[in-house]
């Protein structure tokens, strides 16, 4: 994308922002009120900053203008790059218990205090001196100053804490203000598969080198080469047969917030915990995320899973093998937090899952692998599906999981309302219709093409079956049966499907990003097929994929293979050694690095498109639109008047 085009995006996006608030001075005659905020209140982040970066953004309006607003501000790059390595709970899915928040040890699953900035708002007249008193119950405290400044103070968690403020100016007559401070901290819980964890958005995406990498392909022989892109500081072997230590390339991946799940900031759960601390000032919000790819109910959520990635670290790799259950890890939680504070429960679940148990990756596998050797070599090893298959797992086999899963995170959540599932996006729609397939978007690999055949009849079980019947399981329609239909039913988002049938994976604008106009081919014919050339340059458009970025407004919500290549480049490293091949270049490291880094899975846009979508539900569930008592204003009686309360006579 062009820096004109950026910058007229952005203007855009800055000229629909509202103008910061006005100073206290500016009030213009309003009343005096006491107004109070929860600083750096989404405490998954250490440092403010990266609160405050997340605030101004959403004043853009909604939470996909944000991300498209910090997109262009990051000329690409993404925001989270930075913020993954600011964060409670690190990348082995570990909690701090203290987290140094802000230069405070605080409990990150039971806090007992929460930072505050009160301010006295209003029409302030020049030079008003404001004596504060705060008292939590433990003793008041006082502090005199100028009205104009702010006051820093930490509150307890577990009880209010009155706030009085008199105001003197000159011969005025003084008054009083008062008002009480409660912050109530949701705890939010993040559960399901890969479009739940954020697959296709790593934290930090992948450095590409200009310069090609060797693969094979399955039919071995002369011909049976091609390139794609390196790894940026990659220096072992780039030609097949030549030595590649698989640790040298590891060092060289792509950043997750969690690697053994794919979890990422850009998540829609995530970014919905997230949207819900911007616009509630008087609340905090600690957030569990869960979600990991892959996950089914049985292999997931109820029981463990086997991990994606390694973790990469300074000393070394850290091959988890498998990941605990989602619900034995938010069980473990919860009791932690109970022992802290007893009362500490679950406020909301953020929820999808289903895909992966009806064999959704096999029947993606079925549409866009087209050669006859690799289908046949992947029919045989059980790669690919069939609609017929995933129609049975959805009859038969996902509402008994359902119905475990409901069974399960009853004692966890209580009331079901709590737990708002959100629905999948069909990724396949374009201009209310369905994409014509072909090579576009899938030729990072040789074997790839999206048979249009195949796409229209899995395009229409997902739209006309698999989506209607999520929803049945999801409210307890349709002949699902529940024990308690009332408190049974989950809250259930889908609005977001309508805006996603004009951004499937095959949706192309004007306005895309200039690298993906240039070497992104809509006929297919990305990559240079002569191997002696693309060792030295993969890419037709004679362009480096250095220069690609993740993080741009696209027409696509939708990552195909291409972009999941260019963006995560995923070796499936989580799995056994007996199941590793000895050989960085080998075929099926090859059709991996193509689709493992979330091919078919929404855009960071996509998952802002989402949580605008649950943000309103997930403020319903929690009533966070209650109405707020009103701020107490009275005149301050002369000291003369002021008269002590009467003592009862024993």
């Amino acid at each position: 994308m062009s820096l004109f085009i950026r910058l007229a995006l952005l203007f855009t996006i800055l000229g629909a922002w509202p103008a910061p608030p006005a100073s206290p001075q500016s009030g213009g005659g309003a009343p005096l009120q006491i107004s109070w905020e929860v600083r750096n209140r989404f405490r998954l982040f250490r440092e403010e900053r990266d609160f405050q970066l997340q605030a101004e953004a959403m004043r853009a309006g909604s939470i996909l203008a944000a991300e498209n607003a910090l997109e262009i501000q990051s000329d690409g790059r993404g925001w989270a790059r930075n913020t993954v390595n600011r964060l409670c709970i690190d990348r082995s899915g570990r909690v701090s218990e203290p987290c140094t928040r802000d230069g405070v040890k605080e409990s990150y699953l039971a806090p007992v205090d929460h930072a505050v900035t009160v301010r006295l708002a209003g029409a302030l007249p020049v030079g008003a001196t404001c004596a504060w008193t705060f008292d939590d119950g433990q003793g008041p405290r006082q502090s005199t100053l100028d009205c104009a400044e702010p006051i820093n103070l930490r509150v307890p968690s577990s009880n209010p804490t009155a706030v009085t403020v008199d105001v003197s100016s000159g011969a005025d007559a003084p008054q009083r203000v008062s008002t009480e401070i409660f912050v109530r901290d949701i705890l939010i819980a993040g559960l399901g598969d890969s479009i739940a964890s954020g697959e296709g958005n790593p934290d930090r995406q992948i450095a590409l080198a200009d310069e090609g990498f060797c693969f094979q392909s399955y039919l071995g022989g002369p011909g049976s080469e091609y390139f794609r892109p390196s790894r940026a500081g990659y220096k072992g072997g780039r030609a097949c047969g030549s030595p590649g230590p698989l640790q040298a390339w590891q060092r060289h991946s792509a950043v997750w917030f969690n690697p053994a799940c794919h979890r990422s900031l850009y998540s829609y759960q995530t970014r919905t915990a997230l949207a819900l601390a911007v616009q509630y000032p008087h609340i905090a919000v600690t957030y569990l995320p869960l979600a990991c790819t892959g996950a089914t109910i049985a292999d997931g959520l109820l029981g463990p899973q086997r991990a994606r990635e390694c973790l990469v670290t300074k000393s070394g790799v850290d091959c988890q093998g498998r990941v605990n259950a989602q619900l034995g890890e938010l069980r473990d939680a919860l009791a932690a937090a109970k022992r802290r504070q007893p009362d500490r429960k679950l406020d909301l679940v953020l929820l999808s899952i289903g895909a992966n148990d009806i064999g959704f990756s096999e029947l993606v596998a079925n549409v866009i692998v087209d050669s006859a050797t690799e289908r046949a070599l992947f029919k045989r090893t059980g790669v690919l599906g069939s609609v017929e298959d995933s129609r049975a797992a959805l009859t038969n086999e996902l509402p008994q999981a359902f119905s475990k899963l409901r069974g399960a995170l009853k004692p966890l959540v209580g009331d079901l309302s709590h737990v708002i599932f959100v629905s999948y996006a069909n990724p396949v729609l374009t201009e209310g219709g369905i994409c014509p397939g072909g090579r576009a978007g899938f030729d990072v690999h040789p074997a790839f093409n999206a048979n249009p055949e195949r796409l229209n009849q899995t395009a229409r079980f997902v739209q006309s079956e698999f989506l209607p019947r999520l929803k049945a399981l999801a409210l307890c329609q349709s002949g699902i049966l529940c024990r308690d239909p009332a408190g049974d039913r989950m809250t259930f988002v889908d609005a977001h499907q309508a805006a996603f049938a004009n951004h499937g994976f095959c949706a192309r604008s004007a306005n895309d990003p200039e690298f993906d106009q240039a070497c992104f081919s809509a006929k297919g014919d990305s990559f240079v097929s002569d191997v002696v050339a693309a060792s030295s340059q993969p890419l037709v458009c004679g362009r480096g994929a250095s220069e690609f970025r993740a993080y741009l407004p696209r027409a696509r919500w939708i990552r195909d293979a291409n972009d999941s290549y260019f963006a995560a480049m995923t070796y499936p490293q989580g799995l056994p050694a007996s199941a590793q091949p000895s050989d960085i270049h080998d075929a099926t490291w090859g059709v991996l690095s193509a689709v493992y880094g979330g091919a078919v899975h929404p855009t960071a846009e996509g998952h802002a498109a989402m949580a605008d979508a649950a943000l309103p539900a997930a403020v319903s569930v929690l009533r966070l639109d209650a109405r707020i008592p009103e701020v107490v204003q009275e005149p301050l009686l002369p000291p003369s008047a002021q008269q002590p309360p009467e003592t009862k006579q024993q």
